[in-house]
């Protein structure tokens, strides 16, 4: 196994938080609140809130606002959050990234500019937009390297940005290949890289682990599994790692591959969690059969979720 040989201020579980709406689309606060408490309960190291798998897409300006400021408010501490806060506008990205260190992020979690399909800016500009980034703030940059910016980022010039760039240190690698390329990534930029983590949404876990990775940033749905792999892999048990990957596996393939951004909140209102997992318009429901085998292939590992809001 490779690593990193600096010190990382955050590793672990950092599961995404969903948003959570009414039937009506509106922000359900009262159930936020109430998943927010599950995932710590479950045993998320921290959060992360406001990504892709939050639903980010259908948010207003003024919606994030008050999701940041009361999920921080909410959190009290208690575990770091991480806030995304993409934008494909430099200005517009280290203004959003200003208010969340000022209400209380860890880190902020970024996609390199994109818009779109087609428009992208080419790798000088992309070094240039972290690096105005940093400059504004005093808190650690995730870069988040995913095929939806549509972006390449190879090795080397993530090691770059980590070498020349304050504070940009911590990598989640969601692309093919992930294992290889976090390998790769610690090798060219070593102390540099203080976190390089895995992601989507834990499909490729432990042989990014293997490789090197320190964090994981999943799906909120099954902290409490996930951490039975993490925890077993940091304590050097590499087979109980091994065996529980086994064992959740079948969950985390159903979400990578079935149910998407809408696992965690199926699994959330099934355990009395949320009020309503719904999307919001015009994101599709689960179609009724997808959502009954998720349900089933969680119940027969138990994870917390399902029995939380019953109790």
């Amino acid at each position: 196994m490779t690593s990193s040989t600096r010190q990382p201020r955050y590793r672990g579980v950092f599961p995404v938080v969903p948003t959570t709406f009414t039937d009506a689309g509106e922000l359900d606060l009262a159930s936020q609140k109430r998943c927010i408490d599950f995932m710590i309960d479950a045993g998320s190291d921290g959060l992360c809130i406001l990504a892709n798998f939050s639903e980010q897409f259908v948010l207003s300006d003024d919606e994030r606002e008050v999701l940041t400021r009361a999920i921080l408010e909410h959190v009290a501490g208690r575990v770091p959050v991480i806030v995304t806060t993409t934008h494909f506008s430099s200005h517009v990205c280290v203004e959003r990234s200003r208010r969340a260190q000022g209400l209380g992020a860890a880190m902020v979690m970024v996609m390199p500019p994109y818009h779109g399909a087609t428009i992208r800016v080419p790798e000088a500009q992309t070094f240039e937009f972290f690096a105005r980034l940093s400059d504004g703030l005093g808190i650690p940059i995730m870069i988040q390297d995913a095929p939806v910016s549509g972006t390449v980022l190879s090795a080397a010039f993530l090691a770059r940005m980590a070498r020349e760039i304050e504070h940009v240190a911590y990598f989640k690698v969601e692309t093919a290949g992930a294992a290889a390329k976090l390998r790769e990534l610690i090798r060219l930029g070593g102390e540099a890289i203080e976190g390089p983590w895995d992601g989507e949404e834990g499909i490729t876990l432990l042989p990014d682990f293997d490789a090197g990775a320190t964090g994981a940033m999943t799906g909120g749905g099954y902290p409490d599994g996930i951490r039975t792999i993490v925890d077993a892999h940091f304590a050097g048990r590499h087979e109980d790692a091994a065996a529980a990957y086994e064992r959740w596996l079948p969950l985390i393939n159903y979400e990578n591959r079935q149910t998407g951004l809408l696992a965690a909140k199926a699994l959330m209102h099934e355990g009395g969690v949320i009020a309503c997992e719904a999307p919001r318009h015009p994101f599709p429901a689960l179609h009724p059969a997808t959502r009954a085998g998720l349900i089933a292939t969680a119940r027969r590992r138990d994870p917390l979720v399902l029995r939380w809001g019953r109790s």
